[in-house]
């Protein structure tokens, strides 16, 4: 039987999602998803599947692209095996030295199938502003 899922886990992964991000560290990042998680970055994108899909999107859209990232979060709402949290982010992109501000939402599934609280859907929606 799956372990109850309470607010401060969620809290938990997504500190540890925040700290990746900033370290620029997409091998960290996947731990955090199961082997056939599923993460889509906007509604209408098509779903990346599994540990590898998800590392090659973070090696090549933040741990190559982005510097000074800064990360904060806020849950929303934990029901059963799924939680709703919000989130902020700020980076520079390094190709142009634009600053982006990100505000966005998450709609996160999980397991603890393997001890641990890793999740096995990620869907965001977000909005950026570039200064």
């Amino acid at each position: 039987m799956q372990e109850a899922m309470t607010e401060q886990d969620v809290q938990d992964w997504l500190d540890e999602y925040g700290r990746a991000w900033v370290d620029g560290d997409p091998d960290r990042v996947v731990m955090l998803f199961s082997d056939t998680a599923t993460y889509r970055e906007t509604p209408f994108d098509k779903p990346m599947r599994g540990r590898r899909e998800i590392r090659e999107y973070w090696q090549e859209g933040a741990a190559d692209a982005q510097e000074n990232v800064e990360f904060v979060s806020q849950v929303w709402a934990v029901g059963n095996d799924t939680a709703i949290a919000g989130w902020q982010a700020r980076f520079t992109e390094k190709a142009s030295g634009v600053r982006v501000e990100l505000d966005g939402t998450f709609r996160l599934v999980f397991s603890s199938e393997q001890g641990a609280f890793q999740c096995t859907v990620l869907e965001e929606w977000w909005h950026s502003r570039r200064s």
